[in-house]
């Protein structure tokens, strides 16, 4: 502790404010130092500690008195700390809160958290050591009349000169990011690109490979992409992309339909489309635009419109009957069922299964119990 010298808290020219931290106890070595808690200012030439509630109280150690420093985890009913060790006191060391002391070591002790960032601020100056590329000015002597004007110029002087870097770097930060966004579009279209060209492989050489590998290859493409996706650019605009669009759709979900038995939710359908057409995305209005001509087009799918308002693209083959069937029997074999459970039994979203329960209570083969457990349904056995 005897390293502090007393300070009037301002930034001297050539000075700028790093990173600045409330409930900061200072240790002088292991004791606790006779003093509040207050803030703590990492600045690039200075440590300087404030109390909080007498902001008259006021010190700062220049950073070239640190040798190193390392941190100490919190435990039970403790805070985290930075311990920092110090070279010796100099003999023209202005005056300060403690003249002597027995440790080469300080703590700052953080009850409101915040040491990990801190920290980190306190490595990068220590690294750089700024205070060697742009000494200060003078300590300017605190006082009245003249002086005082200008002490607090000098504080201005320093707060301006931190706003115009936080802008320089925020201004850095936002180009750096836009260029990282650029170079993914490029390594996506490539992407799309290596994807058709694996595709018009598969057509070429269809004999020579063998079914297993073909649908391996196929569920690569779909990670990566469609292979040539239909777009405004290439296929024009109204009704006419909607109908290619329409006939890409029923190439496409077919399989996964299947998979799923024969029934999607329309916004799990917008998922894997947009997840497969990588930077060609569309929007919810040309999708349900282009499944509304499934049936027109005679397409194996079609789009279906429940009571509630829930929208779910079908194979044409998927038997409304089997469904009803089959919610019925799960619910005869269990006894009763929630939606939830029916969703389990299937493999199915919660959104769907319990869209085929409504449909089976609403052809009267279950009822239902609705309840503050929630909404259970069971054979319908009048």
């Amino acid at each position: 502790m005897d390293r502090f010298s007393w300070s009037n808290g301002l930034l001297e020219i050539n000075e700028t404010l790093v990173i600045q931290q409330r409930g900061v106890r200072l240790y002088d070595g292991d004791d606790k130092a006779k003093l509040d808690v207050g803030v703590a200012l990492l600045s690039t030439h200075r440590l300087i500690w404030r109390d909080g509630k007498n902001h008259d109280c006021c010190m700062a150690m220049p950073l070239s008195q640190i040798i190193f420093f390392e941190e100490q985890a919190a435990g039970i009913g403790k805070s985290a700390k930075i311990v920092i060790h110090l070279h010796p006191s100099p003999a023209n060391k202005e005056p300060g809160p403690y003249q002597n002391s027995k440790y080469s070591f300080i703590k700052l002790s953080f009850k409101e958290h915040g040491q990990i960032e801190f920290y980190r601020r306190l490595t990068e100056e220590i690294t750089q050591k700024r205070w060697e590329n742009t000494p200060v000015s003078q300590p300017i002597s605190t006082g009245t009349g003249p002086q005082t004007g200008r002490t607090r110029a000098v504080g201005i002087v320093g707060i301006e000169r931190k706003i115009e870097e936080k802008r320089k770097e925020t201004d850095k930060n936002i180009s750096e990011a836009f260029e990282d966004l650029s170079k993914l579009m490029v390594k996506a279209k490539e992407m799309v690109e290596l994807s058709r060209s694996i595709a018009s492989k598969i057509k070429d050489k269809q004999g020579d490979i063998t079914e297993d590998e073909t649908i391996r290859f196929k569920s690569y493409l779909l990670s990566m992409g469609i292979a040539n996706p239909v777009t405004r650019e290439t296929h024009g605009s109204g009704t006419h992309y909607h109908i290619q669009l329409a006939k890409q759709l029923g190439d496409m979900l077919q399989a996964p339909l299947e998979e799923r038995g024969g029934m999607m939710a329309l916004t799990e359908v917008y998922c894997l489309v947009n997840r497969a057409r990588g930077m060609e995305l569309l929007s919810p209005e040309d999708l349900l635009n282009a499944c509304k001509m499934f049936e027109s087009l005679k397409l194996p799918l079609r789009l279906r419109v429940f009571d509630s308002g829930v929208m779910v693209v079908q194979l044409q083959s998927h038997s409304e009957e089997e469904m009803i069937a089959s919610a019925l029997d799960n619910v005869t074999e269990k006894g009763s069922l929630t939606a939830e459970e029916f969703a389990k039994l299937l493999g199915l979203s919660v959104l769907l299964s319990k869209e085929r329960l409504l449909l089976a209570e609403k052809m009267g083969h279950l009822c239902r119990d609705d309840s503050v457990e929630g909404l259970r349904f069971y054979p319908n056995s009048f």
